[in-house]
């Protein structure tokens, strides 16, 4: 389960406390700011970097991310 990436300088994961919010830090990890919250995409479980954009599985399908996961589509 990837739960936490790294892109860039950044480390961009699913927040511990609620899996429908994406969380990220560029201090490794001391502090977590929201990048994403949101209802619908669902609960995320997985993200993946490809390069080109971040893939997050969640509870409603697979999502995509091309601005570092401030936004999600719906993979089809």
């Amino acid at each position: 389960m990837g739960q936490m990436i790294n892109r860039g300088k950044e480390m961009i994961r699913i927040s511990p406390k609620q899996a429908n919010k994406i969380e990220y830090s560029t201090n490794d990890g001391r502090s977590w700011m929201t990048r994403y919250s949101g209802t619908s995409c669902g609960n995320f479980s997985d993200l993946v970097d490809n390069g080109k954009e971040i893939l997050g599985t969640t509870s409603k399908g697979l999502y995509y991310s091309t601005n570092d996961g401030r936004s999600w589509m719906k993979r089809s």
